[in-house]
Order: C-alpha cells, then structure tokens, then sequence
C-alpha cells in the first residue's frame, strides 16, 4: 500500500510540474508592443536563451549579435548594433 501510494505522489507531482512549467513559459512569451532587439544585451542581461544556452541571463559577453532584449517597438533601431530580430 505505501509503494502505491509514493507512486501516486509521484506522478502527480509530475504532472504538476509540468503545468507549472508550461505555464511559466507562456507568462514570459513576450508583451504586445515590444520587439526583439539583438546585438544589444549586455553580459548576463539577455531576456532569453539563443543557440548558445537556453535561458535569460546568460550572455557571456557584451554585444553578442545573437543576445537580445526586449524593447518598445521601434526603439531597436535606433540603438547603435540593434537588429531587430526576425526582421528581414
């Protein structure tokens, strides 16, 4: 009866997890008026991950064209380096 029992919290635990995750990932989706600057972020001040590592915070170095920020829209372009990403 306890193994079944441990059984049963595990999962649910689990499946608690993975709500809170999905539900973490949609709350940092980002804010309707804003855009992606890259080439901007300084080290340790990028908003997300890149092909490089998964999360925000973990720019290494200043300036990295492949880091970005969050920015009011149309204010990446005016940041000396700012590309907005996804631009063509």
């Amino acid at each position: 009866m306890s193994d079944t029992k441990t059984i049963m919290s595990t999962a649910l635990a689990g499946a608690l997890a993975l709500g809170l995750a999905t539900a973490s990932s949609t709350a940092l989706a980002g804010k309707p008026g804003f855009e992606k600057c890259q080439g901007v972020a300084k080290a340790g001040m990028n908003d997300c991950g890149t092909s490089k590592h998964g999360c925000a915070g973990q720019a290494s170095v200043d300036g990295d064209a492949e880091e970005w920020v969050y920015v009011p829209e149309g204010t990446c372009n005016k940041i000396v380096g700012g590309k907005v990403k996804g631009a063509k």
